[in-house]
């Protein structure tokens, strides 16, 4: 670590991508980062997808401006990887992280997760849903956004996967998904407009399918910037739905060494409690509830779910993708 911290501070910057400060806790984490090493994080395109990240990887691969890492959502972290785009590298924490939760190269590994919420404003909607099902009420009509397209957003994507789940579907058959959001978009109650603060706030979208993390996340700030917003999460039984997002090294990394180093402090117990801070699952939180160094306090803060979160293979999860790659577009044209 002591070498690794000299050569990263001796490279001086870090770039990264589509990296929003009020993601999963980002801007602390970033600050943090800053302040701890004294190295500059600058963040490209801060809201783009995790597609817009591996076209970044691939259209700046030999002219410094590519991003050191990536935090994609689990399908495009699989296909990076395949494509030969990410360096493996082994972060200290490695051998904690659970064997499903990272690629046995070590060419990425989840860092933090969520799952699929229906985040609703009450002060617009009489009465928020709590369930997929509730979402083909007439009385949503206009009122339904996803946080993106999902054949470029991981977390539209995750929306898709847990409607599917929601309405007979599978990990082996999302199909019921993309048949779901085509009846919402045919009944006029889902709207094409990407779901963010601004658009809450101004009322465009209000009600929006996105991870849990987000949602609480966007309540607390409602409420400390005094907007006009009653933003309410639910975690709909009907389709449960739990993924992680990856972290991984450029291959071509302008700055290698500093990205090595941001791996080692996205999974340190500083790293992961900045997580747990912001509502995000920290990969990590089962062994560090055994050595200790869980933030206990931000922990009971997390929504409570039933059971225990399944995840789909690497083969489903891509079989999905390309299903919805094929079909969305056809499936909201209406």
């Amino acid at each position: 670590m002591a070498a690794l911290t000299t050569a990263a501070k001796k490279e001086g910057s870090l770039n990264t991508i589509a990296l929003p400060r009020d993601w999963a806790n980002y801007g602390a984490l970033i600050d943090g980062f800053e302040k701890k090493y004294g190295i500059k994080v600058t963040v490209e395109n801060p809201e783009g997808t995790s597609q817009d990240e591996i076209n970044a990887l691939k259209e700046h691969r030999s002219d410094g401006r590519a991003p050191d890492v990536v935090d994609v959502g689990g399908s495009f972290a699989q296909s990076a990887a395949r494509q030969g785009l990410l360096a493996p590298y082994e972060v200290a924490a490695f051998d904690r992280i659970p064997e499903e939760q990272k690629d046995p190269k070590a060419r990425w590994y989840n860092n933090y997760g969520g799952y699929i919420s229906i985040g609703c404003d009450a002060k617009r909607v009489k009465t928020c849903p709590a369930t997929f099902a509730d979402l083909r009420k007439p009385e949503y009509k206009g009122q339904v956004a996803l946080n993106g397209d999902p054949t470029k957003s991981g977390s539209a994507f995750a929306g898709v996967y847990a409607a599917a789940l929601a309405n007979g579907g599978s990990f082996d058959d999302i199909q019921p998904g993309l048949d779901f959001f085509a009846e919402l978009s045919r009944n006029g109650n889902y709207i094409p407009v990407e779901s963010s603060p601004a658009t809450i706030t101004k009322g465009r979208t209000p009600i929006s399918i996105d991870w849990d993390f987000l949602n609480l996340g966007y309540a607390d700030e409602f409420r400390e910037k005094g907007a006009d917003v009653d933003w309410r999460t639910a975690i709909p039984f009907d389709g449960s739905f739990a993924e992680y997002y990856a972290n991984g090294v450029n291959k071509d990394a302008p700055h290698p060494a500093a990205a090595r180093l941001w791996q080692e402090y996205v999974f340190s117990p500083e790293g992961q409690n900045l997580r747990l801070g912001a509502y995000a699952r920290p990969v990590l939180v089962d062994a560090m509830e055994k050595d200790g160094t869980l933030d206990k306090a931000a922990a009971e803060k997390l929504p409570t779910v039933e059971g225990t979160p399944t995840f789909p293979t690497e083969t489903q999860t891509e079989k999905a993708r390309e299903a919805v790659n094929r079909g969305w577009a056809e499936a909201v044209s209406g």
